[in-house]
């Protein structure tokens, strides 16, 4: 840990369920910006809530981000017996292309203000939802029923509408995958999607949903070569999509996170793809799979949290409210409710 107690530019992951003297050594002496949990870290509300605050002691700041994929129906980390299971984000758009578009963004936003409280309730400050990709028919099945659905519009509205319920549960939300993955014919967890289709095509469907988006807080890139647009690199690493794309034709300027480095798509060591994502553009990277050996990989090519990313990140946190009240139990019962009818 600096003398500042200034964070390094990475979200990291862990091994299982509670710290390990070595990971909070670790911890400690890399001083990461975040925490992400997955389905390994979490047994039951207390044993989450101390490893959250155990990360938090290790790095010095009681407002370090701790993040999660919590999405509902396939993509999500917390569930029963101990938390509701929540469904994909495909029931709300097929009641949106049913007709029934307020309905939709009404169970959206109700769907993701629950998670809220079950999130807020353990510390967990940052939910890696929406995913605004589009459901397109020859894209891969990793999207699929994550979508929430096939035109940029409704993608949006009901993105937005999840954004909202979170954010009024004092949870940020993550932009995800900028500037899109529907498209792609690969799962980018383990080979790398490449998209043949033109830049105006993509800037008119694609790319749509994240431009009605820009405004959100955090993002996260995919791991997707656009080859109209740089042919060579997927998106992550790419200083042109990135700098022509998200931040200039989709006008993003919340904290730019890369995709999980360890992941399938990406070539070379994990230094390597450290100092790819940093030198494109993004101003944080992220590790999840938990394996010490690479979290200090990535910790020792990433650099002090400064600049303009430390602003985006300063941006982004200064977005977090305490939540707004909310009845659970009458909460839940409307929302069990709304989408048994869906």
């Amino acid at each position: 840990m600096n003398a500042l107690n200034v964070p390094r530019a990475f979200i990291t992951g862990c091994a299982t369920t509670a710290l390990t003297a070595d990971e909070t050594a670790f911890l400690k002496e890399a001083a990461p910006w975040g925490l992400i949990l997955f389905r390994r870290n979490v047994e039951t509300p207390a044993q989450v809530a101390a490893l959250v605050a155990a990360f938090r002691e290790a790095v010095g700041r009681a407002d370090a981000p701790v993040l999660i994929d919590q999405e509902g129906g396939r993509v999500q980390r917390l569930g029963p017996p101990h938390w509701p299971a929540y469904p994909p984000a495909d029931l709300f758009a097929r009641r949106a292309e049913a007709g029934d578009v307020d309905g939709a963004a009404e169970a959206a936003w109700l769907g993701a203000r629950l998670m809220a409280a079950d999130l807020a309730a353990l510390g967990i400050t940052v939910d890696c939802v929406p995913c605004a990709d589009l459901r397109l028919p020859e894209g891969h099945g990793i999207i699929g029923d994550r979508a929430y659905g096939a035109t940029p519009e409704q993608v949006a509205h009901l993105a937005r509408a999840a954004t909202e319920g979170l954010m009024s549960g004092g949870v940020l939300p993550v932009l995800k995958h900028i500037p899109g993955h529907g498209r792609a014919r690969a799962d980018s967890h383990e080979s790398l999607p490449i998209v043949e289709t033109s830049r105006a095509e993509l800037e008119a469907t694609d790319f749509a949903p994240f431009r009605l988006l820009a405004d959100l807080p955090l993002g996260m890139t995919a791991h997707v070569v656009y080859a109209a647009i740089d042919p060579d690199r997927p998106a992550t690493t790419s200083p042109k999509v990135i700098a022509e794309i998200i931040r200039g034709h989709i006008g993003f300027d919340g904290a730019l996170m890369s995709d999980d480095l360890s992941m399938g798509a990406l070539a070379g060591s994990l230094a390597s793809r450290t100092e790819a994502s940093f030198a494109a553009g993004c101003d944080l990277a992220l590790h999840c799979n938990g394996r010490l050996d690479e979290m200090s990989e990535v910790a020792s090519r990433t650099p002090i949290l400064q600049g303009e990313a430390a602003r985006r990140c300063a941006a982004a946190l200064a977005r977090l409210v305490a939540p707004e009240e909310i009845v659970l139990g009458e909460a839940r019962a409307r929302f069990s409710a709304m989408i048994a009818t869906s």
